[in-house]
């Protein structure tokens, strides 16, 4: 489903993972600054949503994820995981709850298997999943500024430290966005928005991601998942890693050679010294640091080696440390006060 903002003077429509949503309307670098200096709204339409009915869906739910749900109150927000039998990510959820449902937005064409995985959980329990990304839509509100009281039209606001999700009625996506503007938000593209999640140390699900990701290698251990609940599926693959060993890989950021006129593409290996120790995950153009990524690479990797992202030399930083895991408390390496909106 095409948003309807790709039919906007300058719109210029996103590839990829993105497409269906606008990738800038202005300027990337502009537009990114627009929400540093106060605020923005980014259209995640093409985000899928699901949404939960039933008596039983948060204990039904924190038996199934990562993350401790049963308790959730109304108007709380968390990410969570579902995990294969292996312990590798197969989803990444963000969440709320209102009361009466649990409202779920995913990575755009995820949420149907996303929904056929939880149907076939149900078993004698009351719930209800349903994609309802044919009616709902999901817009981002980002910058220091950021405030969800302002979309009126919002049925669920799921609040991280990067930005405020709010889901609204599809067919409203105009007409709000057009009221944040006027309010004096930045209209900003998913390329703005990438740049802005990578300089936050924030990866993506499929996109920074592969099939044999499992939760410390992301540093998702700080956000989704909670290490003192009960069994759901993959756990041993979680208690085993931190409480007996390390991940084989760990996530960082790349500061990428400027003077390259290139970005490395999604999946571009990565080596050093000529052999290829990890791989590109995204890359970007950050109206601050310049040209930057996210990558998965060996944890015995040298965290000072210069490395190479599809060709182009690359400084990293650390995002999760080599010595994750084995009980070691470790505070992930994200930068201090996020530019993005405190939930409101």
């Amino acid at each position: 489903m095409d948003s309807p903002l790709l039919a906007m003077p300058g719109a210029v429509p996103a590839q990829g993972p993105d497409a269906g949503v606008a990738a800038y309307y202005t300027d990337p670098l502009t537009e990114q600054r627009g929400i540093a200096a106060s605020w923005g709204v980014v259209d995640a339409s093409h985000r899928d949503v699901v949404r939960i009915t039933g008596p039983d869906r948060l204990s039904w739910l924190h038996s199934l994820t990562s993350q401790h749900l049963e308790q959730l109150a109304p108007g709380d927000s968390a990410e969570a995981l579902i995990l294969s039998p292996q312990g590798h990510v197969e989803h990444f959820l963000s969440l709320t709850d209102d009361g009466e449902a649990t409202w779920i937005h995913v990575e755009p064409g995820t949420g149907p298997a996303l929904v056929e995985f939880l149907t076939s959980m149900r078993f004698m329990l009351r719930v209800e999943p349903q994609d309802v990304s044919a009616d709902y839509a999901v817009l981002a509100l980002l910058g220091p500024d950021a405030d969800a009281d302002r979309v009126a039209t919002a049925v669920a606001r799921i609040t991280t430290s990067f930005e405020i999700n709010v889901v609204i009625p599809r067919g409203q996506i105009a007409d709000q966005v057009a009221e944040l503007r006027a309010a004096g938000g930045t209209l900003a593209g998913s390329w703005a928005h990438e740049a802005l999640r990578i300089a936050a140390r924030r990866p993506r699900l499929g996109v920074d991601t592969d099939h044999r990701a499992i939760p410390h290698e992301m540093g998702w251990i700080e956000t989704a998942v909670h290490l003192t609940k009960g069994c759901y599926r993959g756990q041993e693959t979680v208690a085993r890693v931190h409480n007996l060993g390390h991940p084989p890989r760990r996530l960082v950021l790349l500061h990428l050679d400027g003077s390259e006129d290139r970005l490395p593409a999604h999946g571009d290996p990565v080596t050093l010294d000529g052999t290829e120790v990890g791989f590109t995950g995204s890359a970007a153009r950050h109206y601050e640091l310049g040209p930057i990524g996210l990558a998965l690479v060996k944890r015995t990797v040298p965290v000072d080696a210069t490395l190479q992202a599809g060709g182009v030399p690359a400084a990293q930083e650390v995002i999760v440390p080599p010595d994750a895991g084995a009980n070691v408390q470790v505070a992930l390496r994200r930068p201090r006060g996020d530019l993005i909106g405190r939930g409101r």
